[in-house]
């Protein structure tokens, strides 16, 4: 990574001067972000970092001083050409030829790789991490929860693979439970074989709604209890019909996801967990952890005095799971049977926020039945989005949200001047618009509520998707017209002008965006990173001509954006995002 060469060779000389080892420092010099407002030096050493003893006490004006004593001691050599100290920082600038032909030959040499073989990463140990994410009820609406959680879930998937980390990404249906009683009794009023196989999603969807109507009705409820209590006894018709309900919408789910760039290892779910359940309400009351209460229910104390300030519910009065939330007893027994399976490093569970005391009761029960790996589970929760309707109104299936946003980019392609004929209109109107979702969804943090807006997703100058993928498109067309030859041995030192300089000064920082990303699993970090690398090369795609310029400067110009667009595509990618190349 061309940013650790240059970390390096500042914190060698940094080590002799502070008598602190290279390696101690390394993670204290940080690139320093482009500015609009004025030219920045490459790297910066924090003095609050590096200083002995606690740096809240330093105050302010020592901090300068000691970044203006330690700046007069250091020597620019032939990596640094400028030393300065700043408000409690000594900055270094890379001399600039340097700068250019490093980092453009590292963004070659390394390609998808660029960034994630950094030694930032060197200290992390390679992990086999389980991801349970997207996890819709079959028969029930796809929400926009559910999106969310399909794309924060693979999101984190991709970013694992990258750095290298085993990923088993698990989808784990709400596949059972009394109202599959309900809609068997259903399909069999209102039911249609054909459309279950054509559309089965839709058509569960509207025989449940159907069913709905008629629930409370005492015939009915007899029926589906008897149907219910059938499949909990294995009979064998109403298990084929269940199978049936439950590999049709599992088809379906495959190639929709399939168009959102999203597969899954597992297809797992509640129906898996039901024996499973049994056995770890036993093991919590042999290990004297399960209470029953005047009512008869089963609850975990969970509080800290055992007076039961906090306790978690397991089972109810009748011994059954009603599932109207998320159940305990078979998230343990998913936990358990996973670590048997898998014998995971880390899980992570994507879910929603309301979800999150769910979570903190499942960990904390793990933990007192003496599974220490409970420690290694992790819920990554987010916030709501409200206002997502489609022109249909309110959003039923995620097939609802595809159509749409293809849709609405058809439209904006067809009226946009610059649209060019392109081979696949539909194809890339369906990857830019969900850019466009993406992008809205990543750029605050995970856990904040957010308002959404088509018009404003789907601009297509800002902070947007649609930007990013027209400075792709545009970056990869400048490639095709000028530079299908291989170029060799291009000379960059000739790129000193601002606007190529600030692109080489954010694509060093790549890297640290990648870790901070990997130790915070926020999106957003790479998302504000990849917006500025699009605006940087828009300005640079304008000032630095290739057309009209000499061989050498044409060349060298090629080369810069060949590695601005690589890295645009591989930071786009690890968000689920796939790069078109006309627009």
């Amino acid at each position: 990574m061309a940013a650790c060469s240059f970390r390096r060779s500042i914190a060698s000389q940094l080590s002799k001067v502070l008598d602190l080892p290279p390696e101690n420092l390394i993670k204290s010099i940080s690139a320093v972000p482009v500015s609009k407002k004025r030219h920045v030096a490459d790297f910066q050493l924090s003095i609050a970092s590096v200083t002995e003893g606690n740096s809240s006490d330093c105050l302010a004006q020592d901090l300068n001083l000691q970044a203006q004593k330690l700046a007069e001691r250091l020597k620019c050599d032939a990596v640094v050409s400028e030393i300065s100290a700043g408000p409690g920082t000594v900055n270094f600038t890379i001399n600039r030829e340097l700068l250019a032909r490093t980092v453009l030959q590292q963004v070659l040499k390394d390609g998808s790789e660029y960034g994630v073989k950094s030694e930032l990463f060197s200290t992390v140990p390679r992990q086999k991490a389980v991801i349970e994410f997207s996890s819709p009820n079959i028969a029930k609406k796809f929400h926009i929860g559910h999106l969310r959680s399909t794309i924060v879930g693979n999101f984190i998937a991709n970013l694992k693979v990258a750095l290298g980390h085993e990923v088993i990404r698990i989808n784990y249906l709400g596949d059972w439970g009394m109202q599959f009683g309900l809609l068997a009794v259903g399909f069999q009023r209102f039911g249609n074989k054909d459309k279950l196989k054509s559309s089965p999603l839709q058509h569960l969807f509207e025989v449940y709604v159907q069913i709905n109507k008629a629930a409370e009705d005492e015939n009915t409820k007899k029926l589906a209890k008897d149907f219910f209590r059938k499949l909990e006894e294995h009979d064998e018709q109403p298990l084929s019909l269940w199978k049936q309900f439950r590999d049709f919408s599992i088809e379906e789910y495959i190639r929709i996801y399939k168009r959102l760039g999203v597969h899954f290892d597992e297809y797992s779910g509640e129906s898996f967990y039901q024996e499973k359940s049994q056995e770890v309400l036993k093991m919590l009351e042999d290990k004297g952890l399960l209470q029953k209460t005047v009512k008869g229910t089963g609850i975990v104390d969970l509080s800290e005095k055992k007076d039961l300030s906090s306790f978690s519910t397991v089972m109810r009065s009748d011994g059954t799971s009603l599932y109207i939330t998320r159940q305990v007893s078979p998230d343990l027994a998913a936990a358990i049977d996973r670590m048997n399976k898998h014998s995971w490093d880390t899980m992570i569970y994507v879910t929603d926020k309301s979800q999150s005391n769910h979570f903190q009761h499942l960990f904390q029960i793990l933990k007192l039945m003496g599974y220490d790996w409970a420690e290694r589970c992790q819920h990554v929760s987010f916030g709501l989005v409200q206002g997502m309707k489609t022109r249909r109104g309110e959003v039923i299936f995620l097939e609802d949200v595809l159509n749409e946003v293809r849709s609405r980019m058809l439209q904006n392609m067809a009226s946009a001047k610059t649209t060019k004929e392109i081979e696949d209109p539909m194809e890339t109107a369906e990857k830019v618009g969900l850019a466009a979702l993406i992008i809205q969804d990543f750029r605050g943090l995970l856990s904040s509520d957010y308002q959404f807006s088509w018009d404003r997703a789907l601009q297509s100058h800002g902070d947007t998707g649609v930007f990013l993928q027209y400075t792709h498109a545009r970056l990869h067309s400048l490639e095709q017209m000028h530079g299908n030859e291989q170029l060799t041995d291009v000379n960059v030192a000739c790129l000193q002008e601002p606007s190529a300089i600030s692109v080489l000064q954010h694509l060093l920082r790549y890297d640290e965006v990648l870790y901070r990303s990997s130790q915070d699993l926020q999106p957003k970090h790479i998302v504000s990173y990849l917006l500025t690398l699009g605006h940087l090369a828009a300005v640079a795609h304008k000032t630095l001509p290739v057309k009209g310029s000499s061989p050498e400067l044409a060349q060298a110009r090629l080369r810069l954006f060949q590695a601005a667009r690589s890295v645009l595509a591989n930071g786009m990618k690890l968000l689920g995002i796939t790069p078109v190349t006309q627009m």
